[in-house]
């Protein structure tokens, strides 16, 4: 599992589909990458906003953590600022341990150590949430960026492994330091884009989880990560339930998407339409059997086709290693076991499209002619 200290590495021996928490973390590949999911979300699932609440959660939780690991470390070398370190705020930084924490995730999914650790991090950004603001702490990096282009391009997904929005950065980079505003800015941010009524991209969730946060951000002036840990599971567990299921079905057994797949189901009816009139005017004006021979091209083409539609699956493609993830535009499929996955389906769907397409063209060209 991928770490603060580095970019999250895809696990290259998974046998099996991965989990929507690989996904999100990064520990995938296309067409089963977090870029693949987001497009999904958007243009299939209609439901990006829950996404998009999830990544900025997940954000959030890394900048806090960053804030207060960097706030750790002049504490441990004895370097803290007197008028914004009260005793028991630098006891419990120094109770916390080294924190090398995984990427953000659902509460059922963190180590127990994890836990402890974002329990006493959350404890201390409330026990210094009653002082004055702490000022930027050198070392501390967090680049919030604006979310990414999700542009129609497959390079957002490959080499650097990039995603619709950049996270889970650690460049030590002195241009990037998170000032105790920053968190405060970013718990509001989080409220007032999803969860407040008539918000921007409001997400439905039960009332007394909107509620609890609210109150929590407005009144009691929480910004600590553990505000958002309620909403965080229930969106996770939505998106696991509701429309994981439905990614995997599209991506690791199929490659093609809704608006390809009626384009298809067009061609392939059109096709054999035009292959039973063309097959029954040839036999009654008792062409030749050599002449029918002609009738392959259009069965062939539509017997593929509404395979594929069939299917969701195009076997050609499959088997040189492409998947579609919006209209015409294709990345390369780069997850081992989706890619032979994919190469089985696709020698199966061959195997159909053959022997479907073989029986009609025996039917139509060995009957006997009759011209009426």
């Amino acid at each position: 599992m991928g770490t603060l200290s580095g970019s999250p590495v895809p696990d290259l021996h998974r046998n099996r589909l991965p989990t929507l928490f690989e996904v999100l973390s990064r520990r995938t590949l296309p067409p089963v990458d977090l870029f693949s999911f987001y497009i999904f979300m958007r243009d299939q699932q209609r439901s990006v906003d829950y996404l998009d609440f999830w990544l900025d959660v997940a954000q959030h939780m890394t900048l806090c953590r960053h804030f207060v690991r960097e706030l750790r470390r002049s504490v441990l070398i004895g370097t803290p600022d007197p008028e914004h370190a009260s005793k028991r705020s630098s006891q419990i930084l120094e109770s916390m341990g080294e924190m090398n924490f995984s990427a953000p995730g659902p509460s059922m999914y963190a180590t127990d150590k994890e836990r402890d650790q974002d329990a006493q991090m959350s404890a201390y950004l409330r026990e210094e949430r009653m002082g004055p603001a702490s000022p930027a702490t050198p070392g501390a990096t967090f680049s919030e960026s604006p979310r990414q282009s999700t542009g129609d391009h497959p390079a957002h997904s490959h080499g650097t492994n990039s995603t619709p929005r950049d996270m889970f950065t650690d460049s030590n980079s002195p241009a990037h330091m998170v000032a105790r505003q920053d968190i405060r800015a970013s718990a509001e941010k989080i409220l007032y884009t999803f969860l407040l009524a008539g918000a921007e991209r409001e997400i439905t969730l039960p009332g007394h989880i909107t509620e609890d946060v609210t109150r929590a951000i407005e009144e009691e002036g929480r910004d600590d990560p553990e505000v958002f840990d309620l909403a965080k599971d229930y969106v996770f567990q939505a998106m696991e339930r509701d429309a994981f299921p439905g990614f995997l079905r599209m991506k690791a057994l199929g490659n093609l998407i809704p608006p390809t797949l009626m384009l298809r189901l067009t061609i392939g009816l059109v096709s054999i339409f035009a292959a039973f009139w063309a097959a029954f005017v040839l036999i009654f004006l008792d062409a030749s059997r050599l002449t029918r021979c002609w009738l392959i091209l259009p069965f062939t083409l539509g017997v593929y086709f509404l395979a594929s539609y069939q299917y969701s699956l195009d076997p050609v493609l499959a088997l040189i290693g492409l998947s579609e993830y919006t209209p015409f535009n294709f990345s390369r499929v780069s997850e081992p076991y989706v890619r032979r996955l994919l190469a089985k389906r696709a020698l199966m769907v061959l195997a159909v499209t053959a022997l479907v397409d073989a029986a009609l063209l025996v039917l139509f060209i060995l009957v006997p002619g009759k011209r009426l």
